[in-house]
């Protein structure tokens, strides 16, 4: 059987880690780009005309945005700047769980900095009720569909959004050498 066609329920540990960590990175790294943009921008609004009109409470909620980006910047980039120094290390799924957990914490701090940066641009252009309305919806989308959902999902025990999860997790455990239904398939 080739690599390409082998089954996760096949990996070893250490396969299992390597793949996990690569899906990971590829997450990472869309989400990094956005960040990388909103962070850009944020970066240069202080030397924009009309900047100094702000008043003191939307320049507070302007210093939250920015420094949101930036941690969600640093912890969306961590994984890969912590990969090149332990590299070779043998230490990939501690990597991985890590990452993981600098995934979700990154996402909290991009929410942070998406919502409090659209309170400051709405509140500029509308003022009034339509920016603390527009923030707060923001962070409900945002909490819902990054953090609240999954955690449901994952509490219910439904996965059939994952099947490749539920057959890694449903499969019994082979002795080596017997060749599998599953696995007899890619030959």
């Amino acid at each position: 059987m080739t690599k390409l066609h082998r089954s996760p329920i096949d990996e070893s540990p250490a396969e299992r880690s390597v793949r996990n960590f690569i899906e990971l990175l590829q997450g990472l790294r869309v989400a990094a780009t956005g960040v990388q943009v909103l962070f850009a921008f944020l970066l240069t609004v202080p030397f924009a005309h009309g900047y100094d009109r702000l008043p003191a409470k939307d320049r507070w909620l302007f210093y939250l945005a920015l420094v949101g980006a930036a941690v969600a910047s640093v912890l969306f980039i961590a994984p890969v700047a912590q990969h090149r120094i332990l590299f070779r290390q043998g230490r990939k799924e501690a990597l991985v769980r890590q990452s993981n957990l600098y995934g979700i914490v990154g996402s909290l701090a991009l929410a942070v900095s998406m919502t409090t940066g659209i309170m400051v641009v709405v509140d500029f252009m509308f003022t009034g009720r339509l920016a603390m309305v527009t923030a707060i919806g923001l962070a409900l989308l945002a909490g819902w569909l990054w953090f609240c959902k999954p955690l449901v999902i994952r509490i219910r025990g439904r996965r059939t959004a994952y099947p490749d999860e539920v057959e890694r997790v449903a499969a019994p455990p082979q002795a080596l050498g017997t060749p599998t239904e599953e696995s007899s398939r890619h030959y």
